[in-house]
């Protein structure tokens, strides 16, 4: 009788676990779809508003260590907001107008570029590239015509997208003027909202969900703090070294090469290349100062990986490549510029969330089965008879 109690018994607690699991399951995908939603319907104005939050959050560190210097809150908050204001205004007084000039440059000298280049390659010794490859010095000056074009007119749609979203963003006062306003109220009440929402969470769950905040911060603060300072700081220095050896649209290519390096090896890949290709047209036959643009490259990629990606990123949880692609591409076709400023930390949590899913599966009996029924039959059948 004992024994065939307890089955029964086990069973309910069974379903009972398995129908709140459900239950759950329906509770967050009915807020991560009216969340998507509510992204979609308000894109269009929801821009300074993220951007704000994305401030916020990028400088309550700073806020946390000038309060432990013992100011108060709102000091701290004042002081960070108004210096961010100051440095932001500098730089799009001193580097916009220097940017928009190397770009305009740029997109009227590509052609000629091309076609240099295009010469240097193919006039470099016909037979010997016949001899040696079986190439024909006309086929692979025609193959090699599309394959820069194609590539050229890529980077300067980039260019031009990149341009033509920061004269909207730009042209846009809301911007200026509610981005700075939401940023102050966020970082002044952080502490405050996080504990609120803390305190929203269910109690039989908290422990759960403060470990997957938790995870979700840490991969965040990896990407949006560690590695967008590393982006800028990669930059800045490509910037300086490419100006310092004289190429030209150095600090076009720099920035725009330190930009996109939050994506590993990408950023320092379609630099190397840009410059280089612009330095052979502008260079040879100095072959020297070919050699030192690539060089700018090569140093720039030993300080990220000896100095500044431990200091700045650390061990943070890192994201592939390819889902940090994908991210930036699907956020951005659903919601536009916002998308893309909330891609990489929506793919940190959406990476988090996943591999908290697939270690609760691989513990639950959909993944294990039943083969340890036998063991848990005799275990029962000798508690009954006991």
């Amino acid at each position: 009788m004992a024994k065939a109690k307890v089955q029964p018994d086990d069973e309910a607690a069974n379903e009972a676990v398995a129908a709140a699991f459900r239950r759950q399951i329906r509770f967050w995908l009915i807020a991560a779809v009216f969340f998507a939603a509510f992204l979609y319907l308000f894109s269009d104005i929801l821009l300074p508003f993220v951007a704000g939050m994305a401030l916020a959050y990028f400088l309550d560190p700073v806020a946390d260590r000038l309060q432990r210097l013992g100011l108060s809150r709102v000091m701290a908050t004042v002081v960070i907001l108004v210096c961010f204001i100051i440095v932001l205004t500098l730089a799009l007084v001193v580097l916009i107008p220097v940017l928009a000039s190397q770009m305009a440059d740029f997109a009227v000298k590509v052609p000629g570029y091309l076609e240099r280049l295009q010469q240097l390659v193919t006039n470099f010794n016909p037979q010997w590239l016949e001899q040696r490859f079986g190439v024909d010095a006309a086929e692979l000056r025609e193959g090699l015509s599309s394959l820069l074009s194609s590539g050229f007119g890529f980077v300067s749609t980039v260019f031009q997208s990149i341009w033509s979203s920061g004269v909207a963003l730009f042209s846009i006062a809301s911007l200026f003027i509610i981005t700075p306003v939401v940023a102050f109220y966020m970082l002044l009440d952080w502490d405050r909202m996080v504990s609120v929402v803390d305190s929203w969470v269910p109690r039989d769950h908290v422990e759960t969900v403060r470990r997957i905040a938790i995870d979700i911060n840490t991969a965040t603060a990896g990407f949006v703090r560690g590695q967008g300072t590393l982006c800028l700081v990669l930059g800045v220095l490509y910037a300086i070294g490419l100006t310092l050896v004289g190429l030209n649209f150095g600090i076009l290519i720099g920035m725009f090469a330190g930009l996109i390096s939050f994506i590993p090896y990408v950023g320092s890949l379609v630099g190397l290349v840009l410059s280089v290709g612009v330095a052979f047209v502008q260079f040879w036959p100095d072959w020297p100062w070919v050699v030192a643009v690539a060089c700018v490259f090569f140093v720039g990629q030993f300080i990220e990986g000896n100095i500044l990606q431990p200091r700045l990123v650390g061990k943070s949880v890192g994201l592939h490549p390819v889902w940090l692609m994908f991210a930036l591409f699907a956020f951005g076709a659903l919601f536009g510029f916002v998308g893309l400023l909330i891609a990489v930390p929506a793919a940190a949590a959406i990476a988090v969330l996943v591999r908290f899913a697939i270690s609760r599966y691989l513990e639950s009996p959909l993944y294990k089965g039943h083969r340890d029924e036998p063991a848990i039959k005799a275990a029962r059948g000798g508690k009954a008879d006991a």
